[in-house]
């Protein structure tokens, strides 16, 4: 018995002896073998364990363990849900929509409270709401609030982070749950996940910010909006790289990316694999791991050779020279070079899975971007050499559109996300997508006009629609004499006559009132009397009274024969996004005096057409009154001048094509060259018109358009 349990121990003892000195690396896995009983548990699997899982890619490249855990998707969205309680948020769910059937569409800013900080962008938009023709300085009649606190950076960590915002919001009598509010937002969350958390619960708001993940957007409520530099210019911008419809030059390369390579934590999967796709020929992906403070402490083996490869490019050369660009994502989805690929006519190719484009609910970005998977990143090159040149130039073009329609200054991306929640409001008056992704874009279409392509002056051409093919004349009537005189009698007999015509419309702009309606020369179109104020700017305005699509600009002064109408309005029927016209002037600049000068001598380029005698759509009323800011109309009417200028200024922007000048058979003296004094007599003043000249043709202002613009 006891050889037996000896047996059974030797035995026993010679079990552990094995098991400790073969497998003894796999016992001291376990959490009892370990002295730090306390530490938490470690996720599996561990990414950079090469004897469990093997790897397809460098052990640098990969989280590390001591990297902050990645939350699942589950685990981020449900993190999203507890801090914002009205996910399921819509506009018939949770905005005020009576509101804005009472006044309209009106935006109010809330009132700037002393000492309170704002940040250089944060002004921008909020001057951008001030100057657009929805806001409103009354809240009782505002649709849509705007908070005067910078909501644009949430990230803890940043300077411009402004604390205890949300006892600042809930104070405001105006807020009531945040139920027709709009929040800006660029930046939120902090290190280490970078989520969408903003610090403070906006409620019923809507969000307009970037960086978007679909996970958490609300559809048909929130707005996705790009990220732009504080750099971004106010208004205007910049032009994008490839001009009008002309063909881009052969690229040297076909895809780029330059950009900083995260080392640690979120974002640094993507930017770290970028490497395998460069081949040094016609892909350059470079990556520069110099960024933060402590870079060094987490450098890798390839650090040193990317940091000097990166030196040997210039990034805007990049931009200049390739075909594509990628624009991964980075610590958030978004990043600025989005835009700058958009400028550069560089087609973005976007590596941000979750990413909701900015405007989505309005652009079709299938026509101007290669949306692609970060999972798929060695398909990338194999994938856009398969895209015919044919639709690459028309992805180009796209870019061109898009940036200079929607992105080129903060007014653009604040119009486009005010225009986008109008929209919401009234689907059936709404703009398709069609018009936000075509020439010339959705907020130069105004819905309040119509909503049908054929009513619009732009799309005749490429789709089948034909104007009208008769016009109305509007003629605008200054004399103070009592009776009506010589030259608008003979003026209405001859544009009568013309077998276009199908109704003569009289702005009296006098201070006596019109002659009675006996004293009118008997007419065979319809004649209308409209008693208009003294403001120039009223010529513009989009009278009822306007049937027909093409509009006859006459001064009571003009001289015209009836061929010479039939003439010019031929012409404008086969170019009716454009003005038409007789009398016309170019800008110079005079050194003696050191300023512009106008004049109307015959020379091979032209400034602008006259609105004394011209054609041109009913259309551009609308938008010379509803469009352009009220203090350019205000500035004309000051003057009592220049209204010419504007006009040709506002088609010139809208359609980037020139005017078109016709010629007379009458010979006339040619006018003076004076200096541009428009309250003395410039364009726009009844007595002062540019001669009309000999000849019958009709040619286009060259180079008109940017002259139209310098002027």
């Amino acid at each position: 018995m006891q050889t037996r349990k000896k047996y059974i121990f030797l035995t026993f003892l010679a079990s552990w002896l094995l098991l400790f000195f073969f497998g003894g690396d796999q016992l001291r896995r376990f959490a009892f073998f370990s002295a730090r009983k306390a530490e938490a548990r470690r996720s599996w699997p561990r990414w950079t364990d090469q004897s469990l899982l093997k790897s397809f890619a460098e052990p640098e490249e990969l989280q590390r363990d001591g990297d902050p855990p990645l939350l699942s998707p589950r685990e981020r969205r449900a993190a999203w849900l507890s801090v914002y309680r009205s996910s399921r948020c819509r506009m018939e769910t949770c905005f005020d929509l009576s509101r804005c059937e009472r006044n309209g569409f009106k935006v109010f800013t809330y009132p700037q409270e002393r000492g309170q900080p704002v940040s250089e962008t944060y002004s921008k938009i909020l001057s951008s709401i001030e100057r657009s023709r929805y806001h409103t300085a009354r809240p009782e009649e505002a649709c849509l609030f705007i908070l005067s606190m910078d909501t644009l950076d949430r990230d803890r960590l940043s300077e411009h982070y402004v604390r205890d915002l949300e006892g600042k919001i809930h104070s405001s009598p105006l807020w009531n749950g945040g139920r027709n509010h709009l929040i800006f937002n660029l930046y939120s969350g902090t290190w280490p996940s970078y989520g969408g958390e903003l610090g403070f619960d906006p409620g019923h708001a809507i969000l307009a910010r970037a960086s978007s993940d679909s996970r958490s957007f609300r559809p048909g409520f929130d707005v996705s909006i790009p990220l732009f530099p504080r750099e971004h210019p106010q208004r205007g911008g910049d032009r994008g790289w490839l001009h009008g419809d002309s063909l881009p030059p052969k690229k040297k390369f076909l895809l780029v990316f330059k950009g900083k390579r995260y080392l640690t934590g979120i974002g640094s999967g993507t930017r770290n694999a970028l490497h395998h796709i460069h081949n040094g020929k016609d892909i350059i992906s470079l990556t520069t791991c110099k960024h933060g403070k402590d870079w060094e402490k987490h450098k890798d083996t390839r650090c040193d050779k990317d940091n000097v490869d990166y030196e040997r490019f210039d990034y805007q050369e990049l931009l200049h020279n390739s075909t594509f660009c990628i624009v991964p994502r980075g610590r958030r989805l978004g990043s600025f070079r989005f835009l700058e690929a958009l400028q550069a006519a560089c087609i973005p190719v976007l590596l941000s899975d979750g990413w909701e484009l900015p405007f989505a609910e309005a652009i079709d970005w299938g026509k101007a971007a290669v949306v692609g998977s970060e999972r798929l990143l060695l398909q990338i090159p194999s994938a856009v050499r398969c895209i015919r040149p044919e639709r690459v130039l028309a992805f180009q073009q796209q870019t061109q559109f898009l940036w200079d329609a929607y992105f080129s200054s903060v007014d653009k991306i604040v119009h486009t996300t005010l225009e986008i929640i109008k929209d919401r409001l009234s689907p059936h008056r709404s703009r398709s997508r069609r018009l936000w992704n075509a020439l010339p874009g959705g907020l130069l279409v105004l819905p309040d006009f119509s909503t049908h392509l054929g009513d619009f002056p732009f799309y005749y051409l490429h789709h089948g629609y034909s104007p009208s093919k008769k016009f109305t004349a509007f003629i605008r009537a200054v004399s103070q004499a009592g009776s009506l005189s010589q030259p608008i009698l003979r003026l209405i007999q001859a544009v009568s006559g013309s077998q276009y015509c199908a109704q003569i419309v009289v702005l009296w702009s006098c201070e006596k009132p019109p002659p009675p309606s006996g004293k009118w020369p008997q007419s065979s179109v319809p004649l209308t009397i409209i008693q208009g104020r003294r403001k120039l700017s009223d010529r513009f305005f989009p009278f009822g009274a306007i049937q027909t699509d093409a509009v006859l600009s006459l001064d009571e002064d003009t001289a015209l024969s009836t061929s010479e109408v039939d003439f010019a309005f031929s012409v404008w029927l086969s170019f009716p996004e454009r003005i038409v016209g007789f009398p016309t002037q170019s800008h110079f600049w005079d050194a003696e005096r050191g300023r512009w000068g106008y004049t109307s001598k015959w020379t091979n380029e032209l400034s602008m057409v006259l609105t004394a005698a011209a054609f041109y759509h009913r259309y551009y009323h609308s938008l010379f009154t509803e469009y352009l800011p009220a203090g350019l109309r205000e500035l004309v009417d000051g003057l009592a001048a220049c209204e010419d200028i504007l006009m040709n200024v506002l088609v010139a922007a809208v359609t980037k094509l020139p005017p078109i000048k016709v010629t007379q058979r009458k010979q006339h003296k040619e006018g003076v060259a004076r200096p541009a004094e428009c309250g003395q007599g410039a364009a726009g003043t009844p007595r002062a018109r540019s001669p009309l000249l000999p000849g019958r043709g009709a040619r286009p202002a060259a180079g008109a358009s940017p002259s139209a613009r310098t002027a």
